[in-house]
């Protein structure tokens, strides 16, 4: 067992500083504070060039170890007298530090080598990553850390305002403030290490699954008013999100907003052809394709116009004051973008609380995991970047489709793969016309779209994300002019299901994919 000591919890002096840092923001107001408080400071390569050349007195650590950096300057702090100095116990190891030569270092300062920022460029190769993986950074971080009794780790910048005006103020450094810092410094290696695991890691499911995260900012509540939360982003990601967006206006948004809006892009990421989606509560009440962009926001706010009071307006192309204008005469929350046109955004200023955001170019789906929380642990998947594979699909009834409602069958199994289950999609003129999601029962689906669709139903094709277990659903389109139906197959009674299409001359098409969203 090891062997273990009364935690040492007084404020605590600084008489020696060891500074090596990758990123030097702030760097010499803090030394500059260091050095009038009477500290040494113990350094390192560039950090110690840089704070000479802020005529700030340093001493090598080669100096003081009596070795010198080796290895291209892979190795420069790694070195008992280091190691030592940081984690021995000022009561207890008083005695083995002199007869050893261990000066006692009382303040670490140090941060670590961009990993993040090169992992994330596509033209890295595995050789320059492998440079950016620091070993001394972390060895001297935990170090610190770990001896928070008696030693003060700063890994942010951000912080060194708090250390300064501590030394300032008091001559030293209060535990609880060690405390926090030293609970940082293990995040901030924690997310290091999980950064450079994720990116050697080649296995879709390993043993061991680690996500690093960083607060993006904090809101003024979640899902609910009484609910505290805050957003967070993955470390060194560069991903297309709206977390990444340019707000040019606009009230501070919220944890529903974001949602919607990642939803809303989600969805618009599936089409190239200028496209709009309509949100709400995370559910899309209106998408469109075409050619013209104002054309395809007219009828994607068109859709479920009554649905889209108070929504989230997405474009997959840039936002021109004729669109501006017609948003202008609606409410909405947010509008997102890949840009917008000068007189647009003048436009869109006269809302005054409305968010109006620029996301840039669109990309293509990507295939990722995602992950949802559940009680004592997450769900982890692939995301869904299916559509239609007309190859794969089958056609089941007399009724055979054209290749124009194949199209459409694409673009509704697109959309649909964004409506939460059950879900029910209608679509004509590569608009949907009616949406019924989230019911726990199929016909209950059918019935809403088809409410919402009313006489717009006549012609359209209907899209269902799982298979039909009774034929009720298709004797339910009776009279309303559906033409066609696109679903997975695979009941138990999926003739009866292509029976009862037969009997209306709808025809219908097996996708052998269900796409289920919870």
């Amino acid at each position: 067992m090891l062997k273990s000591y009364p935690l040492h919890q007084s404020r605590t002096p600084i008489q020696r500083a060891l500074i090596s840092v990758f990123d030097k923001t702030g760097l010499e107001p803090l030394a500059r504070t260091l050095q009038e408080q009477g500290v040494e400071i113990l350094s390192t390569g560039g950090t110690a060039r840089a704070l000479r050349a802020a005529a700030i007195p340093v001493t090598d650590v080669s100096e003081y170890t009596g070795f010198p950096e080796i290895m291209d300057g892979r190795v420069k702090t790694l070195h008992p007298l280091v190691e030592g100095g940081i984690l021995g116990l000022r009561d207890h190891h008083a005695r083995e530090a002199e007869d050893s030569g261990v000066l006692w270092i009382d303040l670490v300062v140090c941060n670590l080598y961009p990993f993040g920022d090169v992992m994330s460029r596509r033209d890295a190769a595995l050789t320059e990553a492998l440079e950016y993986i620091d070993i001394g950074g972390p060895t001297l971080i935990r170090s610190a850390a770990k001896n928070v009794g008696w030693v003060t780790v700063v890994v942010d910048p951000a912080d060194y305002d708090i250390v300064a005006a501590a030394l300032k103020q008091k001559g030293g450094i209060d535990f609880d403030l060690r405390r926090r810092l030293a609970a940082k410094a293990f995040r901030h290696t924690a997310a290091y290490d999980t950064l450079i695991s994720g990116y050697l890691t080649e296995e879709l499911f390993p043993d061991q699954q680690t996500i690093a995260l960083e607060r993006a900012f904090s809101l003024r509540y979640g899902e609910n008013p009484h609910q505290q939360a805050a957003v967070y982003r993955e470390a060194g990601a560069r991903t297309w999100s709206v977390l990444n967006a340019t707000i040019h206006q606009g009230k501070q948004l919220s944890y529903n907003n974001l949602m919607d809006a990642d939803g809303a892009l989600a969805c618009l990421r599936e089409f190239t052809e200028p496209a709009c989606v309509v949100v709400k509560h995370a559910n899309p009440c209106g998408v469109a394709i075409g050619h013209d962009i104002l054309d395809v926001y007219t009828r994607a706010f068109q859709a479920d116009a009554l649905s889209a009071f108070g929504g989230i307006i997405a474009l997959n192309r840039t936002c021109t004051a004729a669109v501006a204008e017609a948003i202008r005469k609606v409410f909405v929350e947010i509008v997102l973008a890949p840009d917008f046109e000068p007189e647009a955004l003048a436009i869109l200023s006269r809302k005054k609380n409305l968010r109006v955001l620029s996301v840039g170019p669109v990309p293509a789906p990507e295939r990722h995991l995602t992950y949802r929380h559940i009680t004592g642990g997450f769900l982890v998947q692939e995301s869904n970047v299916a559509s239609v594979d007309r190859t794969r699909a089958s056609q089941v009834t007399d009724g055979k489709p054209t290749d124009e409602d194949w199209s459409q069958m694409d673009f509704a199994w697109r959309v649909l793969k964004h409506v939460k289950s059950n879900g029910i999609l209608l679509v004509k003129d590569w608009t949907t016309v009616g949406i019924g999601p989230g019911q726990v029962s199929r016909v209950d689906a059918v019935e809403i779209a088809l409410r919402k669709a009313g006489e717009r139903a006549r012609g359209a094709i209907l899209a269902s994300d799982a298979f039909f277990p009774f034929r009720d659903s298709i004797d339910k389109l009776k009279g309303t002019g559906i033409r066609g139906v696109i679903q997975p197959g695979g009941s138990i009674r999926d003739q009866e299901v292509i029976d009862a299409c037969n009997e209306q001359g709808l025809f219908m098409v097996f996708t052998g994919q269900r796409c289920f969203r919870h």
